[in-house]
């Protein structure tokens, strides 16, 4: 036991230093963030297994609260509506799942965030590709080299090591220290 606690904790830390070397980007994501919700646009969120548990969890920080006691502020995940989820997949694909929501409920000023750990879940590729057709800003939190999304998303943010839950947790610290400076741009 004794050894896997301090394996996970020494690959933690290692996934940690590429959290540090994303401060321009993370400032970039913010401002992307800022802009979308003072001109009235709305975060969504895509992703598969944790990374769909990771974009409740983060569209969940915006509409409820971080720190301040404040206003909802506009964020979605799109896996949380089974039926939607399930009608999609029945008659479109698993592949459309997101791509179809994003063509039905994104506006001009919303921004796309995209979490898959390997980059190359095709109804993440799928989303991005609708949400750039529709104009709008898309973000990846990326694990490993970033696959196909690297590319594709306008700003990829990459945790650069090739173990899911030690990305996915970075993702998390990611989001909360976006959740943080909107916050405070925002209600100061």
């Amino acid at each position: 036991m004794k050894r896997i606690i301090k394996n996970a904790i020494d690959r933690h830390q290692e996934a940690l230093f590429y959290v540090g070397k994303c401060h321009d980007i993370i400032e970039e994501i913010a401002s992307i963030f800022i802009l979308s919700l003072k001109s009235k646009g709305k975060i969504i969120f895509c992703g598969n297994g944790g990374s769909a548990a990771d974009s409740q969890h983060l569209a969940a920080e915006f509409v409820g609260r971080f720190y301040k006691e404040r206003v909802a502020l506009p964020a979605i995940a799109l896996s949380t509506n089974t039926s939607t989820l399930t009608a999609v997949a029945n008659d479109f694909g698993f592949d459309e799942i997101f791509s179809r929501q994003i063509e039905g409920i994104a506006g001009p000023h919303d921004v796309l965030v995209g979490i898959s750990t390997s980059g190359q879940s095709k109804n993440i590729i799928r989303a991005v590709l609708k949400a750039k057709e529709l104009g709008l800003k898309t973000i990846g939190l990326l694990g490993s080299s970033g696959g196909a999304l690297r590319e594709l998303v306008d700003i990829p943010l990459l945790i650069e090591v090739n173990e899911t839950p030690r990305i996915q947790e970075m993702h998390i610290l990611v989001g909360h220290i976006l959740c943080n400076i909107v916050e405070e741009a925002l209600f100061e």
